[in-house]
């Protein structure tokens, strides 16, 4: 049987895209998002009365396809995109040949002309874009990429060869003395390990000065709670560092960031690996249960400790009239770490894998916001 397509209005502005699929009385839609296509299907009464239509769309460009999502009313149904960079673009799809289904949105329909009078002193770069890089390459032999995407990727390409160093270390030390390197680990990669954690906190900074997207509570919450562990709770009681448990949780952590940051170079290359998707949105089910429950009994480990020591704890009398007990705090901490804790990070990422990988497919998007 003969896929029916129904008519689709489209109309950009330099930031945002709008298709608008004309289809009544919408039922079922489902649209799967991908940084280069989309691919939609729904039930409705469009060109052809009531039937099952669908279509396909490679872009002209990149999109943002984690913001990406529809709204379906009564009468239609609007896909409501952002570009990836902000750019005026020629056509929507790929290909010069637009399907015969796809038309403009005229009601809609904004050029880079209409814009000029509400946008900045226009730039020739921008206007001329491809003929701008085109006499760039010729002048220099390369085209000039944006210094933030440059750092992004040597950020992101640095901290995974460090996890890597770590992660070959460990694994030599492993192959060549068994288990009796497990307690001589600290001693080799303790420092290399705080050096890339302590790099970490530029991710607190990313998206405060726009080189991310996102706030920068959550990457603080997690970069510190690391940070408390390694810093407090591993490297200031010297009778941790030969704990087996300080090994384990260095692999746990090094394999998920082994992961999370090819996947993010992936992203800004703008190349869509399916393996490196589905591991990144997955490989946290097994990993981040066993790290919790490793940081809980590290902390567990070092409360004789510190009730011995009695690190941290501020007792009285003292200049500012304040007591504070670390045991106490540590209890809390620990408490707080297995149930809210848990339960909030791994509920976010489960609502992340749902969102990137759905029912086993990649980007699906099945949104029914239902507009009055």
């Amino acid at each position: 049987m003969t896929n029916l397509s129904p008519f689709v209005y489209w109309s950009q502005t330099k930031q945002t895209l709008l298709l608008k699929v004309d289809l009544k009385d919408a039922k079922g839609a489902i649209a799967d998002f991908s940084p280069v296509s989309v691919n939609f299907s729904a039930n409705g009464y469009g060109a052809r009365g009531v039937n099952a239509y669908k279509f396909q769309l490679h872009f002209y460009s990149l999109i943002d396809d984690e913001t990406a999502g529809f709204v379906v009313s009564d009468n239609k149904i609007e896909l409501q995109i952002r570009k990836l960079e902000p750019a005026w673009w020629p056509r929507l799809v790929a290909t010069p040949q637009k399907p015969h289904w796809l038309k403009i949105d005229f009601d809609r329909w904004r050029t880079e002309d209409d814009a000029e009078l509400e946008d900045k002193p226009r730039d020739v770069r921008e206007d001329y874009e491809k003929e701008y890089a085109e006499l760039q390459k010729r002048e220099l032999g390369y085209i000039k990429e944006k210094t933030k995407k440059v750092y992004m990727i040597f950020y992101n390409l640095a901290m995974f060869v460090g996890y890597l160093y770590m992660v070959a270390v460990m694994g030599v030390l492993y192959y060549r003395d068994g288990a009796e390197s497990i307690g001589k680990m600290y001693a080799n990669v303790g420092n290399a390990f705080k050096f890339v954690q302590l790099l970490q906190y530029l991710e607190v900074m990313h998206p405060l000065f726009g080189y991310t997207k996102g706030s920068p509570v959550v990457p603080f919450f997690q970069v510190s709670g690391r940070n408390f562990i390694l810093f407090l709770m591993i490297d200031m009681e010297p009778r941790m560092h030969a704990k087996p448990v300080v090994f384990y949780v260095f692999v746990i952590w090094s394999l998920v960031e082994l992961v999370r940051y090819p996947f993010y170079l992936a992203q800004l290359l703008g190349r869509e690996v399916g393996l490196l998707t589905w591991l990144r949105y997955t490989i946290w089910i097994p990993l981040y249960p066993m790290g919790i429950l490793c940081e809980g009994i590290i902390i567990l480990r070092n409360i004789p400790y510190i009730d011995e020591t009695k690190r941290f704890t501020v007792e009285m009398p003292n200049t500012w009239n304040i007591t504070f007990d670390m045991v106490l705090f540590l209890k809390i901490y620990l408490l707080l770490l297995i149930l809210p804790g848990s339960y909030l990070v791994m509920s976010h990422m489960a609502k992340l894998r749902a969102k990137k990988l759905g029912r086993g497919r990649a980007k699906r998007r099945q949104q029914h916001l239902h507009a009055d």
